[in-house]
């Protein structure tokens, strides 16, 4: 949710109105939007998908 709002400055009801299917596609998109923005050689940025969540 932070990734989605951060990037397209919305709030936490206009993401969770959005499906968890739609979430991951946005995330994907603005994923590929960073990597042809600032492509890396070494490849030290992830994807939002590929990392793993954190335990609080």
């Amino acid at each position: 949710m932070a990734f989605i709002s951060y990037y397209f400055h919305w709030g936490q009801d206009e993401v969770l109105a959005i499906d968890h299917r739609s979430r991951r596609r946005w995330c994907s998109e603005i994923s590929g939007i960073n990597e042809r923005l600032n492509p890396s050689k070494d490849k030290k940025e992830k994807s939002i998908l590929d990392m793993q969540p954190t335990r609080r």
